[in-house]
């Protein structure tokens, strides 16, 4: 996938680049400052480790993953990616980071849009849903500059930071299959 100068390509958990950003993305502390791992990658090791099981994932059709790549230079600037996609009810979540050099150059806007024209064409989805952390105003403004209108507050729908056993509340974002595309000016 290409556009808005961004190529959406697989993550090669062989390759040590890959498992490089991959663990420098989830690491990250603003990335940690909102989000919450189900498992929190322990080295390099505990990277591979993840990005293995999220390429099995995405071949048993659970998930689809992207690395977001600089389409000039090649370079890794982060991640977009579906989870819980439910081919029955045509519905999946979708999420995103950023590496910190790549911050401030509309990358998680840009490749969210490319990520949900790719889900509603290829994937058929009809619903793609977002939710961020309570408090999270730059991935709200992402989702809306996306055209994923904020649907409300979840009570206690994620884990505090970096904790598994509290939860905070989250925005939740949605966007139809049948919804206007936003203007291409929007998303660059």
């Amino acid at each position: 996938m290409r556009g808005h100068g961004l190529r959406l390509c697989s993550w090669d958990p062989e390759s040590d680049a890959d498992v490089d950003a991959w663990f420098r993305g989830r690491d990250d502390p603003e990335f940690r400052r909102w989000n919450t791992p189900w498992v929190l990658d322990e080295g390099l090791d505990g990277a591979r480790a993840s990005l293995r099981q999220r390429a099995e994932s995405d071949a048993e059709g659970r998930t689809a993953t992207f690395r977001v790549v600089d389409e000039a230079s090649g370079v890794t600037l982060g991640q977009v990616g579906f989870s819980a996609i439910e081919p029955f009810m045509r519905r999946a979540m979708v999420g995103y980071w950023v590496l910190p050099e790549a911050r401030g150059r509309r990358v998680a806007t840009r490749s969210l849009h490319l990520a949900a024209r790719w889900a509603f064409a290829e994937l058929g989805l009809h619903r793609i849903e977002l939710d961020h952390a309570l408090g999270h105003d730059v991935s709200c403004r992402i989702a809306e500059r996306c055209g994923f209108p904020a649907e409300g507050t979840l009570r206690d729908a994620m884990f505090e930071q970096g904790r598994h056993d509290a939860f905070r509340d989250s925005h939740l974002h949605a966007r139809l299959a049948t919804d206007p595309d936003p203007e291409p000016g929007g998303v660059e």
